[in-house]
């Protein structure tokens, strides 16, 4: 099996490039491919499908050629991953399956719109935030209360006094089970300047990673409802690095580069 591995902000990935779905990806392998002592190491895998090909997302091919058939760490599929579309965008324009410029993604969350620029930055419209209420969640006997925000995967952005490096994310927060029954990614942020946020992030199948792009855009949305705006650019810093959420009337966008690191033959 072929593989190429990127990262956006250190948020990192396994492409493998299966364009007509052959492959057997089963959760053991992903597991394995992402394990970062016995395998290649990754938070994720991105397998490049045709978007025809697929049952899940069929109805999508009119609008995106390629799936992003994404799975978490642990082998589970997710619907969204923003980081992920970034380091996909990028591996299709540099393997001549797509043009550079604007072009559509499927996803199990639907079609997103990406746009490479000649920084090397890559921007996705991540569709519109929804607001789904509040819930909570305790980390290490510390209770936090946030925003359940739904990008296409469910979201809990918690705003938050104590200084978010200080904080242990070695362990699965506690959440709501019955709000969040299939799981659910948790940002902590601290607002540090004008639309200026500092974020960590426990994601929902592959612990703490060093980005996360629906969780950026979610975290901006917590951010903005405290200071009570609804528009405007964000400045998000995360451990890998820093990227862009802009919010508008319509839609989210996130922005910020996308690395292609490595590629050889995975022998799993």
């Amino acid at each position: 099996m072929r593989f190429v591995k990127g990262h956006g902000t250190e948020n990192d990935f396994v492409i493998l490039p299966d364009p007509d779905g052959e492959l057997e990806l089963s959760a053991a392998l992903v597991a394995a491919v992402c394990d970062r002592r016995a395998g290649i190491g990754a938070d994720g895998v991105l397998r490049v499908m045709r978007t025809k090909l697929s049952p899940e997302v069929a109805d999508q091919a009119g609008e995106a050629e390629w799936f992003m058939d994404y799975r978490n760490a642990d082998g589970g599929a997710a619907e969204m991953c923003g980081n992920g579309v970034r380091v996909f965008a990028r591996y299709l324009v540099d393997a001549g399956l797509a043009d550079a410029g604007e072009f559509g993604v499927a996803t199990r969350g639907g079609v997103r719109r990406v746009r490479l620029a000649e920084t090397g930055d890559v921007t996705v419209d991540m569709g519109p935030p929804r607001l789904l209420g509040r819930s909570h969640t305790t980390v290490a006997g510390q209770e936090y209360e946030g925003l359940r925000i739904d990008m296409g995967n469910p979201h809990l952005a918690c705003v938050i006094g104590d200084p978010v490096a200080q904080l242990d994310l070695g362990y699965q927060p506690g959440f709501d089970t019955e709000v969040f029954p299939s799981g659910v990614n948790i940002e902590l942020l601290n607002p540090v300047g004008p639309r200026r946020i500092v974020m960590r992030v426990f994601e929902r199948g592959s612990g703490e990673t060093r980005s996360c792009g629906t969780g950026a855009v979610a975290s901006a949305v917590a951010a903005a409802h405290l200071a009570g705006e609804t528009t405007g650019t964000w400045a998000v810093e995360v451990l890998g690095g820093t990227v862009t959420v802009t919010l508008d009337e319509r839609t989210s966008y996130l922005a910020g580069p996308a690395v292609l690191v490595a590629s050889g033959d995975l022998a799993l």
